[in-house]
């Protein structure tokens, strides 16, 4: 943890917000995968390094960012990303591994009456996926896609629509995340970001921008207890 970080006091919030990628299942490195099997079927060369530039984004974004910038010309990019998702899908069925700490800060807030939010830029399909394949579908009290915003993160409206149905002001909101976009967009939504840092992505610096920093779950669960 950043010595120079504050520490979150769970009396400050009504509702915890947790990302889902990188923060609930270790799906960042599937995602990589999935995208660099379908890009390459378009003739990508693009690697696991290349997609750090868009970790945080909406498949949708990252597919037409890619799409432009390596002049592929693709047309329909629906379909690229029904195909990415389908793999990603058959990923996680194969071995769903809840990141550290998960379960147990899961239990734990429910245990302490706070409402629990799920706010991610990650389709429904896959929310649905790693939900049930968890399963953690219970503990939460509201899960929603970016996907149905006019914008995914660093946009706030994700994270303002979750604080909205789970009935709580923002700024009684505590976010989880893992990348700088997502860090940005709980800011935005006028939340404190706690940043747990997705362990396969490069360090950046940017990160600092969050509130709280906290290497897993269990580090930021030890302060509550």
């Amino acid at each position: 943890m950043s010595s120079h970080k504050p520490q979150p006091h769970l009396a400050d919030f009504d509702a915890v917000i947790f990302d889902m990628d990188g923060v609930l299942i270790d799906s960042e490195p599937l995602w990589k995968i999935a995208m660099e099997f379908v890009f390459g079927q378009y003739g990508s060369t693009l690697t696991h390094q290349d997609f750090q530039k868009t970790v945080g984004l909406r498949i949708d974004e990252v597919i037409a960012f890619w799409n432009v910038h390596e002049n592929w010309g693709l047309q329909d990019l629906q379909d690229v990303e029904n195909q990415i998702i389908s793999k990603l899908i058959s990923l996680i069925e194969q071995n769903p591994q809840p990141l550290l700490g998960v379960m147990d800060i899961l239990d734990f807030l429910k245990a302490q009456d706070k409402k629990i939010g799920l706010a991610t830029s990650s389709a429904q399909k896959l929310i649905d996926t790693v939900l049930d394949c968890l399963g953690i579908r219970s503990y939460f009290d509201f899960a929603y896609s970016a996907e149905f915003e006019p914008y995914g993160k660093p946009h706030p409206g994700v994270y303002i629509k979750v604080a909205d149905e789970l009935k709580v002001q923002t700024q009684r909101c505590l976010v989880i995340e893992d990348s700088f976009n997502g860090v940005l967009a709980g800011l935005a939504a006028k939340m404190k970001v706690c940043c747990i840092p997705e362990k396969t992505h490069f360090v950046n610096p940017r990160l600092a921008v969050a509130d709280f920093e906290f290497t897993d779950l269990g580090q930021l669960l030890a302060t509550w207890r």
